[in-house]
């Protein structure tokens, strides 16, 4: 099996692992800590390369392990766009993975609003590198962790939102401060659309796909 089709699974069944142990569907503020959604990734990063777009699929999930903690994860396979290395040279496309998976406290601040704090473990991949037509399996990474603060709250029962505010490091100086906003549209209790933009120095990442709640 690939491991871009493995890194999902474990993932899934990490988190569900935990349902047993998995608090009621909403804590006093009324917002749910149950939830897988997947959908759409895709990714701006402006570097020394000029502008790179890259694109895929992306896997999320979060259970909760009581009124106030949560274990959450996540999972994004994106190629780029194809690009050159320096000016009239080589032309380069990857196939990066990126994962990661952590604890969050979630405690609840006003009728309908949770503050929230998380830190997860992350890794980077590079699968494949394609360059002139040529594709290397490389298979490099790096590991590293991040952490965020920040508010979730219900503005209706058919529409809430996020905004946080982290911090990343990956080691070898590729650490950054980031802003995370995003929110879903409910259809009903326990499907909704969701949509989440992370903003850092250089690079901007969508999510947007189908939520499922329990």
């Amino acid at each position: 099996m690939k491991r871009h089709l493995l890194a999902p699974a474990l993932l899934g069944a990490t988190l569900f692992a935990a349902l047993p142990l998995a608090a009621s569907a909403q804590n006093a503020s009324g917002l749910n800590y149950n939830y897988v959604e997947g959908g759409y990734v895709a990714t701006n990063l402006d570097n020394d390369n000029g502008d790179i777009d890259a694109d895929g699929f992306g896997v999320n999930a979060s259970a909760a392990l009581s009124d106030n903690f949560h274990i959450f994860g996540g999972y994004a396979s994106q190629d780029t766009d194809t690009f050159e290395l320096v000016d009239g040279g080589e032309r380069v496309n990857t196939d990066a993975n990126q994962w990661r998976i952590g604890l969050g406290y979630n405690l609840p601040i006003a009728a309908s609003t949770d503050l929230v704090a998380r830190a997860a473990y992350e890794k980077f991949e590079i699968d494949d590198v394609t360059v002139d037509g040529e594709t290397f399996d490389i298979n490099e990474g790096d590991d590293g962790y991040s952490a965020e603060v920040g508010v979730r709250t219900a503005f209706t029962d058919n529409l809430e939102g996020h905004a946080f505010a982290g911090y990343e490091d990956y080691g070898n100086d590729a650490d950054d401060f980031y802003g995370r906003v995003g929110a879903q549209v409910k259809f009903n209790p326990r499907w909704g659309i969701s949509g989440d933009v992370k903003f850092a120095d250089g690079d901007t990442q969508w999510f947007v796909g189908p939520r499922f709640s329990w």
